[in-house]
């Protein structure tokens, strides 16, 4: 595989990512998080180390910090916790939901053409740099800021060449998401959707997947046997080379080394082994967690 991702550290060639986790929270940290969402603070870099340690020990080799600088990402230091580990770490420039943002705090109120500016010079200006947009909804259609939103982004990806990965808040609003990147001229190959999987629904994934996007299908440390089943599915219904794997574990009670029962490392492990176990091939398992995110992480054009 040619072309690069980029990661806090500087840009990696695609091939040598190994083992990705698409959607991760290594640093959460805002006044915002730690007054009204203590469940997700996760402020410390001794702590990030710690788990990162053991999701290398667990074979990852990269992970997608999905928490975008003003919500409560901190590029500085995801780049402490990759240098004293040696994971790579991709952040992610773009924007929350609303609710991570003061009601005054410019994000929300600045024009498609200002958070684009943001967004490029996240991507492009000195390091740490981000290497993927990302954008999010609470409902089932974009409200009028949401939609400034990913007209931003689609400025900033053909300035960048950089990938999109968009929240979807409980699972749902995804089609509404993939009908207004595809009308600002985002190539959808180079979208992924996240938590989707918190939706049962195998025909709802059919949709989008017909669609050109790619989901990150993010739940099994949560619910492990349904996110595992619907891989398997999708897989049996030919969408295997569009699907990757992450865990969201935005949970201080889902790091093992919090005291969690299993951490994002269970991923690259037992999770694979449900996925064996229910009749994947080693090819297609290397898929899921190697070729589909190197392919979506390499900066295009």
């Amino acid at each position: 595989m040619t072309g690069f991702a980029r990661t806090v550290l500087g840009d990696v060639e695609a091939d040598r990512l190994g083992t990705v986790l698409a959607h991760e929270h290594l640093i959460i940290d805002s006044p915002i998080v730690a007054g009204s969402l203590p469940h997700i603070h996760l402020p410390s870099v001794d702590d990030a180390i710690t788990e990162s340690k053991l999701m290398m020990k667990a074979g990852v080799g990269t992970v997608v910090d999905a928490m975008p600088a003003g919500s409560g990402g901190h590029f500085g230091r995801l780049a402490e916790v990759s240098r004293q580990v040696g994971l790579h770490v991709v952040a992610t420039t773009g924007m929350h939901t609303a609710r991570y943002y003061e009601p005054g705090d410019r994000h929300l109120s600045a024009s498609a053409e200002e958070l684009a500016h943001t967004f490029i010079r996240a991507i492009t200006g000195p390091s740490p740099r981000a290497g993927v947009i990302k954008v999010a909804t609470l409902g089932l259609d974009p409200s009028e800021q949401e939609r400034r939103l990913f007209e931003a982004a689609a400025m900033a990806v053909a300035a960048t060449g950089a990938p999109v990965l968009t929240h979807c808040e409980d699972g749902v609003g995804a089609v509404a998401q993939i009908e207004l990147l595809s009308r600002l001229g985002i190539q959808l190959s180079r979208v992924c959707l996240s938590h989707t999987d918190k939706v049962a629904d195998r025909g709802y994934h059919r949709a989008l997947l017909d669609a050109g996007a790619l989901l990150c299908l993010d739940q099994g440390l949560r619910q492990s046997e349904q996110t595992a089943a619907l891989v398997v599915d999708l897989v049996a219904d030919g969408y295997g080379n569009q699907l990757l794997i992450g865990t969201d574990a935005a949970r201080r009670t889902l790091w093992s080394s919090l005291g969690g029962p299993r951490g994002p490392g269970w991923m690259n492990g037992q999770f694979r082994a449900l996925l064996a176990n229910r009749g994947l091939e080693d090819g297609q398992i290397v898929g899921l967690f190697v070729d589909n995110p190197a392919r979506w992480l390499t900066i295009s054009g």
